[in-house]
């Protein structure tokens, strides 16, 4: 079976409103042979035993009130985003993944577009990934509002691939803990995963109008969990695959994309996300008729909140003071 397949996208990448009709592959992979793998990385510590690194592991500083009901977005930076992109691996059973190098360039534009400093990085191996994120989670993050890392690769449940291995998420994400990195804490964490979850398919369900519808339509301090505030966006549901096209980019992607384009300044991020869901659920569908079983087929994101606050992006006031 082939993974290239045809897909229908309701006009959704086309400038004039008309529907296109590309070549798309799902970000699927046969991971049988390939064993987890333990690689050592950065200072000679294994990607599952890093060390912690250097930090308050008791007291970190307060970015807002006790109970406030936004975020502080107004220091003196937006912040870090890293985009680690994948289209080339070592992994024989790893097809290349046409097309993320327009998501990659499409989301550099949307993050930088919001304020945040953006790094790409592509086809790294896990040690590399490994350097960068320990890089970023030394940095001191005083003066950010958030944080922001975008994987775009191959995936199966419960792992993502980098050039050479696989690896779980949280060998990722931990490194942005509380005690890990307390100039983060308090403070949102975003992560945006492009990536298989698993080989199911969704066929989905047509919906059809009922007969009897109508036509109408605190200062004082205070202690938080180590894991608060990270938000983990995923392109696709634990055990489905993930479409990709290869010439306009993944579904997720580019509805994630067009989102912030469009409204990353108007709504929190929650709402953003369920309207990424939105576009993507209904925007798209395969159109592979020659293998049946990969023919229209649906697909839905999913979202994991530890936020504990609504985040929100609006134009950074003048006059912005750090803290």
């Amino acid at each position: 079976m082939t993974d290239e397949c045809i897909t229908r996208n309701y006009g959704v990448f086309s400038s004039n409103g008309a529907g296109n009709r590309g070549s798309i592959i799902a970000d699927n992979t046969d991971a049988k042979g390939c064993t987890e793998t333990v690689v050592v990385g950065v200072g000679g510590a294994t990607a599952a035993s890093a060390s912690p690194l250097p930090a308050n592991k008791f007291v970190a500083r307060m970015p807002v009130e006790r109970y406030a009901s936004e975020y502080n977005m107004n220091h003196k930076h937006r912040g870090l985003a890293l985009i680690f992109n994948h289209e080339h691996f070592d992994i024989p059973s790893l097809k290349s993944r046409s097309g993320t190098n327009v998501d990659a360039k499409e989301l550099n534009k949307a993050l930088t577009a919001l304020g945040f400093t953006v790094s790409v990085h592509q086809d790294c191996k896990l040690r590399d990934i490994l350097k960068h994120i320990e890089k970023a989670a030394l940095q001191d993050h005083t003066d950010n509002d958030c944080l922001a890392v975008a994987i775009l690769s191959h995936g199966e449940h419960g792992y993502l691939y980098a050039k050479d291995v696989q690896y779980k998420l949280d060998n990722i994400w931990h490194y942005f803990t509380a005690t890990f990195c307390p100039s983060l804490a308090g403070k949102p964490k975003m992560f945006f995963i492009q990536a298989c979850q698993g080989d199911r398919l969704d066929g989905g369900i047509t919906l059809e109008k009922s007969v009897t519808e109508t036509d109408g339509e605190s200062s004082m301090s205070y202690k938080i969990p180590i894991h608060a505030d990270f938000l983990f966006s995923y392109s696709t549901i634990p055990g489905y695959f993930s479409w990709r096209n290869i010439n306009n980019g993944s579904w997720y992607m580019q509805s994630l994309i067009r989102e912030l384009n469009t409204n990353g300044k108007k709504y929190d991020m929650l709402t953003l996300l369920t309207f990424v869901n939105q576009r993507v659920a209904l925007d798209f569908e395969s159109n592979v008729p020659a293998t049946p079983m990969m023919d229209r087929q649906k697909q839905i994101p999913c979202l994991t909140s530890m936020l504990t606050r609504i985040l929100r992006f609006g134009d950074k006031p003048n006059g912005n003071k750090a803290g």
